[in-house]
């Protein structure tokens, strides 16, 4: 599709390009070559790498942000602010059949668990139990996602006897519990019902409605920990509480420290922050902001383990273990997981300058062992009981363990999304809709919140906006022309402007910014030989019209090419949406010196991903006096996070549609609400796949009633329901430009 476009745009600029045509008055002539739109998807991809390498790189100046203030920084971006269940006791696990304890030793005894974290969610894992009574310490032993506790306990193959640290801690009198994690499985990831099976992992599936609703899933994996954390702190004798965690258990080990100072203790294995590169990791290590926050700390030369301090640290550079994130679908799934994999990273420098209360361990056979013997030495571990240990129940079955942690955290996402509703009316709480004149004043500090912790906001542009412009179209009616702005250094913005023939000096005309969908092109839109697919050509036809247009090219093409992006950007607190907020801002800076142009009177036309846009990009920058959303409205959330909708994201190949904790804050019908008391219309065809009408009218609904009943201005708001599907129908939304952009076609 793609490449189709570009020969398209390829012909149309050959045919209708004058051989010693003019740049515009005021731009210099454009001579770029080759494609555009994938220059400009490399420009803002090598921003971002140099930026993420700047978020964690010393800087001569930085001052550290203050710890309590960066630990709530930490708790926002890993979704781990509800407050978790009291916990008194841990429960067995047992039924008339099969008794909670599995193996005991002289030492110690083995017993199945579960705690309460949430309502519905349960921590579950192996208890090892001192036979004493007595622990020398409360640890908990987190293992990687795909090891089962009962094998670090020794009781299933699969972990190296040396490399077995809750055994070898047990034996040393430590009371160790050993939870489960969500696995990198595929066999639950999806709906049998709705046949909507993939071939996602399970950490990733959680990954993607978790991030939508605020909450990772790595956070969640961290709260099951500090419930234990919550319950080891009960202890009357005061036993020094300890993480000692492995790959992924050491990531969860690793977030769990930062974020709580009950512990005296942490052995981080197999995991190692900052990642080189982050974006080729498992996607369900994409954590919003991490970079921009904690590598305050890097670039302030400070060490981000000073947040764990008083406790003592020790990493322990064990071999990682090897995951993909993208494994070959089974029967019956369809193949859209996101890439990714985990390798074993290179050491960090030999120079590398640890706190005093941080030890780097390097084992020399790669296994997470070392740690053990460091801390039965620093706390004086009594000497460990070699005894062996004897089986005396049934072990849990991996499988339907892992089956219930999956659904159980399934299920409160689920929740969550059905709950957001109110969860957003609170938050929309203090907004004023008395007048449109209060309602505006009110919403600016929502707004701002959107961009900023939602959206993600760049810096303004930092280099001279050069515009340059080439002909590529002479029509009966109007002129085209091929543009582009500077933003940042590589970092451009680029559309097509069409001039209707015949405006007179001084004379203002308003505009139509008219947005391509995904992997399009300005070319789709304008296109004055045919009516395209989809798009039926409505900036040609507004053009036609008298209209100004300009048609962007948005960087949402080239597949993974573009969707990387979003993995880059994420980290820094950014998304893709941050760029292309910024490039229309100098668009509309650019539009604005135009002579015949009237800045009051520029609107915002969409469909598909650029009705996406349309509710985003307006939503942000009032400039924009109206919005037409197209073939994008919806009931957004559950769009993204929904296990019954069979046209749900969580069954498709998009896996950078997700926002960060967007469910609890700004659905469609709250972008709106921004965009509000300026005209808002959605465009909406009966069977139209990306989504059903009952679920557009609801969100719709919300709409109309802010405008209609609230803001007593129900002529600003509409919604057209036509007999198609997802495609431009172009006849009420062009007398609504008509209408509020007070034009008469001519």
């Amino acid at each position: 599709m793609m490449r189709a476009a570009f020969l398209t745009f390829l012909m149309a600029t050959i045919a209708s390009t004058p051989l010693l045509a003019e740049p515009l008055p005021g731009t210099q002539l454009l001579d770029r070559k080759g494609d555009i739109a994938a220059d400009m998807v490399a420009g803002i991809d090598s921003y971002l790498t140099l930026a993420l390498q700047k978020a964690v790189t010393p800087t001569e100046g930085t001052i550290a942000p203050e710890l309590p203030a960066l630990r709530q920084r930490l708790i926002r971006n890993l979704g781990v602010g509800d407050a978790r269940l009291p916990i008194h006791a841990l429960e067995y696990i047992a039924t008339t059949s099969t008794p909670a304890l599995i193996a005991e030793s002289p030492a110690y005894r083995v017993y199945a668990v579960r705690w309460p974290v949430y309502p519905g969610v349960d921590g579950e894992g192996l208890l090892l139990e001192p036979t004493s009574g007595k622990a020398v310490a409360s640890i908990v032993a987190i293992p990687d996602a795909n090891q089962t506790p009962a094998m670090l306990v020794g009781l299933e193959p699969g972990v190296a006897p040396e490399a077995q640290f809750a055994r070898l801690l047990a034996e040393h009198g430590c009371r160790v519990v050993v939870p489960w994690l969500i696995d990198r499985g595929t066999a639950h990831s999806g709906n049998i019902a709705a046949k909507r099976m993939t071939n996602q992992p399970h950490r990733e599936f959680i990954y993607r409605m978790g991030f939508e609703m605020g909450q990772s899933l790595i956070g969640l994996e961290v709260q099951k920990v500090r419930s234990l954390i919550d319950w080891y702190s009960q202890d009357v004798a005061k036993p020094p509480i300890m993480l000692y965690g492995y790959g992924e258990g050491g990531l969860v080990a690793f977030f769990a420290a930062l974020i709580d100072s009950r512990l005296s203790a942490v052995v981080v294995s197999g995991y190692h922050w900052p990642s080189a590169k982050p974006w080729q990791e498992p996607i369900d290590r994409n954590l919003w902001g991490m970079y921009r926050d904690l590598g305050a700390m890097l670039r302030a030369s400070k060490s981000v383990y000073e947040l764990m301090s008083p406790a003592k640290v020790w990493l322990e550079f064990a071999n990682w273990p090897s995951a993909i994130g993208r494994p070959a679908p089974l029967p019956g799934q369809r193949a859209n997981a996101a890439p990714g994999e985990l390798v074993t990273p290179p050491l960090p420098a030999q120079d590398t300058q640890w706190p005093a209360h941080v030890t780097m361990l390097v084992p020399g056979d790669g296994l997470p062992s070392m740690g053990v013997s460091r801390l039965a030495t620093h706390f004086k571990f009594p000497a460990a009981r070699k005894d062996a240990l004897k089986v005396t129940g049934t072990l849990p079955v991996a499988a339907e363990r892992r089956k219930s942690q999956f659904d159980q955290l399934i299920a409160h996402l689920q929740n969550r999304w059905r709950a957001s509703d109110q969860t957003r009316k609170q938050y929309w709480s203090k907004a004023n809709s008395s007048t449109p004149e209060t309602w505006q004043a009110s919403t600016a500090t929502y707004r701002e919140y959107f961009w900023q912790e939602v959206i993600g906001k760049l810096p303004p542009p930092n280099v001279k906006l050069e515009p340059r412009s080439r002909q590529i179209y002479d029509e009966p009616k109007w002129t085209g022309y091929e543009v582009t702005l500077n933003l940042y250094p590589e970092v451009f913005a680029s559309g097509i402007l069409l001039l209707p023939k015949g405006m007179q000096p001084g004379e203002k005309r308003p505009v139509v910014v008219c947005q391509h969908g995904l992997e399009g092109r300005p070319t789709d839109v304008v296109n004055p030989k045919e009516r395209t697919k989809y798009y039926n050509s409505f900036g040609a036809q507004l053009a036609d019209r008298g209209y100004i247009v300009f048609a962007p090219q948005n960087p949402y093409i080239g597949q993974d090419a573009f969707r990387v992006l979003q993995r880059k950007a994420n980290p820094l607190g950014l998304s893709l949406f941050s760029f292309i907020i910024r490039q229309h801002e100098v668009i509309l800076d650019w539009l604005a010196t135009q002579p015949n142009v009237d800045g009051d009177r520029i609107g915002f036309y969409g469909l598909s991903y650029g009705g996406k846009t349309a509710m985003r990009v307006p939503a942000v920058l009032p400039r924009y006096a109206l919005s037409i959303c197209s073939g994008d409205f919806n009931e957004w959330i559950g769009k993204n996070v929904s296990m019954d909708l069979s046209s749900s994201y969580m069954f498709t190949y998009e896996y950078e549609m997700y926002e960060y904790d967007l469910g609890n804050t700004f659905n469609y019908a709250e972008m709106a609400y921004l965009i509000a008391p300026r005209p808002f219309m959605v465009e909406r065809g009966h069977d139209d796949g990306v989504g059903i009408d009952e679920m557009v009218a609801y969100e719709y609904a919300k709409v109309r009633y802010l405008y209609a009943n609230r803001l007593k201005i129900p002529d600003r708001t509409a919604i057209e329901w036509f007999a198609g599907g997802h495609e431009i129908n172009g006849k009420g939304t062009f007398q609504f430009l008509d209408k509020h952009l007070k034009w008469s076609p001519k």
